[in-house]
């Protein structure tokens, strides 16, 4: 039997929502999978009025296979919109914005803001740095103040409906795509 398989799962069936090359892995094997395969980018969120959609930022930072998720505030946070990827996904409390800010300092990686304030940058115009910290707000009242100061650059998602905002989990799926578009795949020299 493959070492990386888990010996109950294999007798009863594995039924956890994996992609079918992790089949009967053991949580261990797919994460240090995943660790040898991780791409350098980062994803914080901050956490002051219990967001539901951290789950959510979670979910998608497994399926973009972020570094690590931040979560900057409280430290618990609905799991449920997660879908169980917590487990394979790095996850790391900051109990407070200056505590993020100074991680990433120390670990030489540029905070980049995502929240449609004034003087933010479009997304889609903007050349993402390989390693950084994509950092997101509460839905609603967007980033902190103290999370904007910290910020190297903010961007923005382009918009053209009516509503002044989208779903911070959604938000997030789509700055972190945005990432994976410009640093996963090769892109073809210019002539």
């Amino acid at each position: 039997m493959d070492p990386r398989w888990d010996p109950e799962l294999v007798e009863h069936g594995d039924t956890r929502n994996v992609v079918d090359r992790y089949r009967n892995w053991t949580v261990e094997a797919i994460v240090a999978d995943l660790d040898a395969r991780r791409h350098p980018f980062h994803v914080a969120i901050e956490n002051f009025e219990h967001d539901m959609n951290i789950g959510s930022v979670v979910r998608s930072a497994n399926a973009f296979l972020a570094a690590e998720v931040h979560i900057v505030g409280h430290r618990r946070w609905n799991r449920r919109g997660a879908m169980v990827t917590e487990r394979y996904q790095h996850v790391r409390h900051h109990g407070s914005v200056g505590e993020f800010l100074e991680w990433a300092a120390e670990a030489g990686v540029p905070v980049i803001g995502i929240d449609n304030v004034d003087g933010s940058v479009p997304i889609e115009t903007y050349d993402i740095p390989e390693s950084c910290a994509l950092l997101f707000g509460q839905e609603g009242p967007g980033l902190s103040a103290e999370a904007l100061a910290g910020c190297v650059d903010v961007l923005a998602i382009t918009q053209f409906g009516s509503t002044r905002s989208i779903n911070a989990g959604a938000a997030a799926a789509i700055a972190m795509h945005t990432w994976i578009r410009q640093h996963a795949f090769p892109h073809p020299k210019s002539v």
